[in-house]
């Protein structure tokens, strides 16, 4: 049977939407050591769009090469994305992350470590460009719900890049506030209590990025 599969190897040709997918078929069968066959034809449906009845029909070998392929596109950590596009409209990372208002600090911080909820998280850090100039554009204001179904399509190298962007902000600011507090006060305070106690809700996305590790 001659099948031509569109395997996604670059983290943009993935969607948020079908990664959390892919987390609940591993969730579901976590533990059970006869479900591999089972993930890997969710696996072509989820990302390739191959029915599951129609994969029984693969050879294995070809279902191991392509999901081979599909992990090892999980498996990427890209730089931070700053524009995407979402059918017409341009979406642009937050530029100014010092001016983030209470509310659009409570929406992300309430749903880090939830990946049911990521495409909240995304739809704070990236808006709709409202005007642009070469790399610079104005992004527009935070409305709350208006964006959270078109970000179920983020794609997932800008929810990586941006979970990295803020991993290693929280160590940046971590050692920055030892520093500054030993400085002061002659603290002695580790990095995990500075961590802790100042910047629980970023340090989230290194607990998200650890369970993205794939089995």
């Amino acid at each position: 049977m001659n099948i031509k599969l569109n395997v996604p190897n670059k983290l943009s040709e993935i969607a948020l939407s079908d990664y959390v997918k892919y987390l609940k078929i591993l969730e579901v069968n976590e533990g059970d050591e006869n479900s591999d066959v089972f993930v890997q034809q969710k696996v072509l449906e989820i990302f390739c769009g191959v029915p599951y009845n129609e994969s029984l029909e693969f050879k294995m070998s070809d279902v191991s090469n392509v999901v081979a392929i599909i992990n090892n596109t999980l498996s990427k950590q890209p730089e931070l994305v700053r524009t995407f596009k979402l059918g017409d409209t341009e979406f642009g990372f937050i530029p100014k992350l010092d001016e983030m208002t209470f509310g659009e600090y409570i929406d992300v911080d309430s749903n880090l470590g939830d990946w049911e909820n990521m495409h909240r998280v995304m739809s704070v850090l990236y808006r709709p460009i409202k005007q642009k100039t070469g790399d610079r554009y104005l992004i527009e204001d935070y409305r709350g719900d208006s964006y959270h179904d078109a970000m179920r399509h983020t794609p997932m190298d800008a929810v990586i890049g941006s979970m990295v962007f803020f991993w290693n902000l929280g160590k940046e600011l971590s050692v920055a506030m030892i520093n500054s507090l030993e400085a002061e006060k002659g603290a002695d305070l580790t990095q995990s209590q500075i961590l802790a106690r100042d910047t629980a809700g970023i340090t989230q996305f290194k607990h998200l990025l650890s369970s993205m590790s794939l089995k």
